[in-house]
């Protein structure tokens, strides 16, 4: 992997693994956890790394959050939501997943501040944590 982070003190790192995961798609290649968690480890002030992720009955959905947990990442989990969404033009019903952790990782992110950390590093693509980020930057972290 390219490019160096910057970061003082001790530092947590959150992943949320569907937004990565998605990303797979303009980088033309998986992402691989392994070596993510490998790049992250690299760096000594890296304290913990968070990884997001649902849990759902496909079979490669809990395999992924043993390999996660294998790896060594500290994984949250709770079951994936199905959404049922009728689209009337086509008169169709679409089933879509949702799993959204945005309270465990800002619960996470102030019990990390509580706990002395210095630095946040966030894997995700949500516009919806700017409020945490523009908190961080006020705290100067």
């Amino acid at each position: 992997m390219t490019g160096a982070l910057k970061l003082r003190g001790n530092c947590a790192a959150y992943l949320d693994w569907a937004n990565i995961y998605g990303w797979s798609k303009s980088l033309r290649r998986d992402v691989d956890p392994e070596r993510l968690f490998t790049y992250l480890k690299s760096y000594p002030q890296i304290k913990g790394s968070n990884l997001y992720f649902g849990t759902d009955k496909h079979p490669k959905s809990k395999a992924f959050i043993r390999q996660a947990k294998n790896i060594g990442f500290q994984v949250t989990t709770k079951p994936v939501k199905y959404i049922t969404v009728f689209d009337e033009t086509a008169k169709k019903k679409f089933k879509f997943r949702k799993c959204d952790f945005d309270m465990e990782t800002c619960i996470d992110v102030h019990r990390d501040l509580g706990g002395g950390v210095e630095s946040f590093v966030f894997f995700t693509g949500d516009g919806d944590f700017e409020p945490l980020y523009k908190l961080l930057i006020n705290k100067q972290k």
